[in-house]
C-alpha cells in the first residue's frame, strides 16, 4: 500500500504570513530552492524528534519566510550576524539543535567574520547556507558567490575579475580551519542531487543532537527569477555552470573522531563583577521601595548633541542603580551626538526590565524645539513632558500628555554655566515625578564630576531645577 505523504510535524499547518491568509505552500518563487531545503530540514527534524530542542535563526533575505513554516523556537538576527547569534543561543541553551539558516548575499558577504570565527571556535551549531549567486530577495544584485560573466542587476555586463575578484568558495574555505566537524556542498537541482543533500543534511543535523561542534553545509539553489529562466533551465545551469567552480562533495567529515564538545554554562559571580568594575553593592532597600509614576518608566532624554543628553540618562540610570532599581540605558549613537539631534531612553522598573527600547516614552524630557516635536506626540494621555522653554517656543500639535516649561538654559545660566541645562532639566524631572531628592543625586555626581568647582556648578544647577 502506498504511503500517504502528509506535511511534516515540525511545519505549520497554515503558513500566515500575511492576514487572513490560509496558504499551505512555502512562498518561494517558483523552482526556487529554499522550498525544497525547507522540506528536507521538516522531515528531518521529525525523524530526529528535535522539533522540541531546536532553536532557528535566519537574518535578512529568502531566509527569513522560514519563520512562517516552522513550529520550532526561531529568532531573527540582523544582517550577517547569525553566526554571532547562534554562537549566544548555542552556549546558553547547550542542549539545545541550534540552527543558523542564510543565504549567500548574508552569510558570505557582510557576514564572513562572524561566520569565520564561529567556525574557528567550533561552536555547536549547524549553518544551512544557500548558494544561489546572488543577492535574491532585494532584486538579484551581484553577490560575493556570483560567478565571472554573470550577469546580474549590478553587473549588466557579467561579473569581472578585475572589478569584483572572482567568487569566494564559502565550504572550501571552512574546510580549511581545525574546528569545523563536517563541511560539504550539495546541489538542490534534480531528484538524486536532493537525495544526497537530504543525506548530508540529515548527518550534520545527527552530529548537532550528539554536540559534536560546527557544521556547515552549502547548498546551491536555482533561482529562476533572477536568473531569468525557466525553473528547467535553473536546474541544468547549476550542473553545466555552478558545479563546475563549486565542486559538490563532502570537504571534511570527522564527525566520528571527535568527542562532543560540551561547554558548561557558567553562572556569573555578580560580586566578583562589581570588585572587577570598582562598584559598590547596590544599596538594599529597607521598608517601602523608592516611589515610580509608572510600573516601568520609559524616558526619552532628547536634544542637541553637546547639550549632555547622554550624561543625563547616564547620572539618572546610576543613581537609580544605587537606590537598588532595576535600570537600562541605551544612547543614540551617530552623527547627532556632533552636534545634531542626540536621546538616550532609559528605562526603569522594580521589576526586571524586558528591553532597553524606548519607541513611545511616558515621560519626555526635551530640551530642544526638535526633540519636542519628534518625540512629544508619542507620549500618552497619561505622561509627562518637560521641556526647556528657554528656547522652546512652541507647541507642536497631537500633544495629549501633561506639560511642564522650565526656563532650563536660563537657570543654568543663573547657576554658573549654561553648559548644566541638562541637570537642571533632570532636576526637575526628579521632582515632578518624587523618584529621588537632590541629595540622592550627589554621590553620581562626584564620581562624574570630581573636581570641586564642576561638582559645586552641577549641584547649584540640580538645586535651581529642583526649587523651580
Amino acid at each position: 500500500m502506498a504511503k500517504i505523504l502528509q506535511k511534516p510535524k515540525s511545519f505549520y499547518d497554515v503558513f500566515e504570513r500575511k492576514p487572513d491568509s490560509n496558504q499551505q505552500t512555502t512562498h518561494y518563487c517558483p523552482g526556487c530552492g529554499h522550498g525544497i531545503l525547507s522540506k528536507l530540514m521538516a522531515e528531518a527534524i521529525d525523524d530526529l524528534a528535535i522539533q522540541d530542542k531546536t532553536l532557528l535563526i535566519a537574518p535578512v533575505g529568502c531566509a527569513v519566510f522560514i519563520y512562517y513554516y516552522f513550529r520550532t523556537s526561531a529568532i531573527s538576527a540582523a544582517h550577517g550576524r547569525a553566526a554571532a547569534v547562534g554562537t549566544g543561543l548555542s552556549r546558553s541553551h547547550p542542549e539545545a539543535v541550534t540552527i543558523s539558516y542564510q543565504g549567500d548575499g548574508d552569510l558570505a558577504a557582510i557576514g564572513t567574520s562572524h561566520t569565520i570565527h564561529a567556525a574557528n571556535r567550533g561552536e555547536n551549531m549547524i549553518v544551512l547556507f544557500v548558494n544561489n549567486h546572488n543577492y535574491g530577495m532585494t532584486g538579484g544584485q551581484l553577490a560575493p558567490t556570483t560567478l565571472l560573466g554573470q550577469v546580474t542587476a549590478t553587473s549588466p555586463y557579467g561579473r569581472s575579475q578585475l572589478n569584483d575578484g572572482r567568487p569566494i568558495k564559502m565550504a572550501e574555505i571552512i574546510a580549511t580551519l581545525d574546528a569545523p566537524v563536517f563541511v560539504a556542498r550539495c546541489a538542490l537541482n534534480s531528484p538524486k542531487n536532493i537525495m544526497n543533500a537530504r543525506k548530508i543534511l540529515r548527518r550534520g543535523l545527527q552530529a548537532q543532537v550528539d554536540r559534536k561542534g560546527y557544521v556547515f553545509i552549502e547548498f546551491l539553489s536555482p533561482c529562476p527569477t533572477n536568473w531569468h529562466q525557466t525553473p528547467v533551465e535553473a536546474c541544468r545551469w547549476i550542473d553545466r555552470v555552478a558545479v563546475p567552480l563549486f565542486p559538490t562533495g563532502v570537504f571534511k567529515d570527522v564527525i566520528d573522531e571527535v568527542p562532543p564538545q560540551i561547554r558548561t554554562l557558567e553562572q556569573p559571580d555578580f560580586h566578583a563583577i562589581l570588585d572587577a568594575v570598582g562598584r559598590d553593592e547596590p544599596a538594599e532597600i529597607h521598608g517601602e521601595k523608592i516611589p515610580l509614576p509608572y510600573p516601568v518608566v520609559k524616558l526619552k532624554i532628547a536634544g542637541f548633541g553637546g547639550q549632555g543628553i547622554l550624561s543625563a540618562g547616564t547620572l539618572l540610570a546610576d543613581a537609580m542603580m544605587k537606590q537598588g532599581v532595576n535600570v537600562t540605558w541605551l544612547p543614540a549613537y551617530g552623527p547627532e551626538v556632533r552636534g545634531g539631534f542626540a536621546n538616550c531612553s532609559v528605562v526603569i522598573s522594580h521589576e526586571m526590565i524586558g528591553s532597553p527600547i524606548v519607541d513611545e516614552p511616558n515621560i519626555l524630557v526635551a530640551l530642544n524645539k526638535p526633540s519636542l516635536f519628534k518625540f512629544g506626540p508619542f507620549v500618552p494621555r497619561d505622561g509627562l513632558i518637560i521641556y526647556n522653554s528657554s528656547i522652546i517656543d512652541e507647541i507642536p500639535e497631537g500633544i495629549v500628555a501633561r506639560l511642564i516649561a522650565i526656563p532650563g538654559s536660563d537657570l543654568a545660566q543663573q547657576a554658573g554655566s549654561v553648559k548644566a541645562t541638562n541637570i537642571v532639566m533632570l532636576a526637575k524631572l526628579l521632582k515632578e515625578t518624587g523618584m529621588l531628592q537632590p541629595t540622592d543625586m550627589h554621590t553620581v555626581l562626584r564620581e562624574a564630576f570630581p573636581k570641586d568647582i564642576v561638582f559645586n556648578l552641577n549641584v547649584t544647577a540640580l538645586e535651581y531645577g529642583f526649587s523651580y
